[in-house]
């Protein structure tokens, strides 16, 4: 299967909810590769790259994340990079 890479902005509940440590923790898991940020509009952004099928796993697994309330994402594909691990930037 193909791997894409994946630009994402998630809105909602996701700043001091542990949003970006679960995100770590589950892209590690599922061994994607990528980074995520907090934004200073309050929403958290992602690049995520890997299997389409292992992304939407890791979706699903910080929606039901117990303090975080995802109401929406803004996804597009974007070009992919060589990388290695996933990483949380500041």
């Amino acid at each position: 299967m193909a791997e894409v890479r994946k630009h994402i902005v998630f809105y909602g509940r996701v700043q001091g909810v542990g949003f970006r440590y679960t995100a770590k923790y589950l892209a590690q898991s599922l061994e994607l590769t990528g980074w995520v940020r907090n934004d200073s509009e309050g929403t958290v952004t992602m690049e995520v790259q890997g299997r389409e099928a292992l992304i939407n796993k890791l979706l699903v697994g910080l929606n039901s994340g117990r303090f975080i309330s995802i109401e929406w994402v803004d996804t597009k594909e974007i070009p992919l990079e060589e990388e290695r691990g996933f990483t949380v930037k500041m």
